[in-house]
């Protein structure tokens, strides 16, 4: 069957795994960005991703390979190296050949950062290193919000097409069903974009219980922020406090894996509580009625677009940032706006 788009993978930095999912001494398989990799993390604590294919005869350090202090060893013939991918011993050489011994001869090291909770990595076609840093939010490391919540999918797309509904205005009536198209300022700062949508709710009373006399409002807003195209954010504020950090992770071109977790603040009253949490399915849903959209859609390169639409042309404008020249010239891209 053809392809229903040829859009390239984006370069950023993007989660491949949560804090809690990689402890000490842990090897870890990894399936992203059209590659075979492993995350592991020291016997120290710091945590590492590297190709997976060991370069000297191709063993799989994710299958039978061992965290050994500060170094992951391989299956095979014991070759170990650290978290830049130099090779720092071959138990049975009197010497180790110098083309791997640098930072990155030997395996690939992908520049990795831990922050949000969050193992982050960052990916670039040509290996080029990180262009911006990964952004940190207090209420992910605060001990006054709760635990993650996760929701997990996989789905059938490239990694602009589920982001670009957050442009597409008009989708939030016709397939969420919302009473209301979302109407907001957006900023656009390099690989940054936030936006902020306000609303008026009814007032809360001082049992926790909502003003139903229709008299009594006050201000609640989405705050929404992507920075490049794996980090995403949002916090609602108002009747209640709820943060999200998303996870976008392309395993390939046309495939990503999205992890959306959710903090609260603690402390909320019982009917605070509860709308949180209905918060909290309603999203998640919604992002079930979007995958079978992502899954079976193509790409229009030159969309025919009407004024209710939203400013997605704007939008894919800011995102070609994300891609190199050669890419765009490749791909659909060269026809977009």
């Amino acid at each position: 069957m053809a392809r229903r788009y040829t859009l390239p993978i984006p370069f950023g930095w993007y989660g491949v795994a949560f804090s809690e999912e990689l402890p000490a001494g842990q090897v870890r398989v990894l399936r992203y960005v059209g590659r075979e990799l492993v995350a592991f993390r020291t016997e120290s604590g710091q945590a590492c991703v590297v190709d997976a294919w060991c370069p000297h005869l191709g063993a799989h350090l994710g299958h039978g390979g061992e965290v050994v202090g500060e170094h992951i060893r391989c299956p095979f013939h014991h070759w170990e190296f650290d978290g830049e991918g130099a090779c720092r011993k071959v138990p049975y050489a009197k010497r180790i050949p110098a083309r791997v011994t640098r930072p990155g001869s030997g395996l690939y090291a992908y520049p990795t950062v831990e922050k949000n909770g969050v193992v982050w990595t960052w990916y670039h076609p040509d290996r080029a290193a990180p262009s911006f840093d990964v952004v940190e939010y207090e209420e992910l490391v605060s001990d006054e919000w709760t635990d993650y919540r996760h929701y997990d999918w996989v789905v059938d797309a490239a990694v602009q097409e589920t982001a670009e509904n957050a442009a597409d205005a008009a989708h939030f009536a016709y397939v969420h069903q919302s009473r209301e198209v979302p109407v907001g300022e957006i900023v656009l700062d390099g690989p940054r974009r936030r936006a902020d949508f306000p609303s008026k709710v009814p007032a809360m009373n001082p049992d926790g219980s909502l003003d139903d006399t229709g008299t009594r409002w006050r201000e609640s807003h989405l705050h929404t922020a992507n920075n490049g195209p794996g980090q995403t954010w949002q916090r609602f504020t108002g009747l209640f406090d709820t943060v999200m950090l998303g996870l976008i992770t392309p395993m390939r071109e046309d495939q990503l894996h999205m992890r959306f977790a959710f903090k609260q603040r603690k402390g909320m009253s019982e009917a605070q509580q509860v709308m949180a949490n209905a918060l909290v399915e309603i999203v998640s849903s919604q992002v079930e009625q979007d995958i079978p959209i992502w899954n079976n859609k193509i790409y229009q390169p030159a969309p025919r677009l009407c004024d209710g639409d939203g400013p997605i042309a704007e939008f894919r404008r800011w995102f070609r940032q994300f891609y190199t020249d050669d890419e765009i010239a490749r791909s659909d891209l060269a026809a977009s706006p």
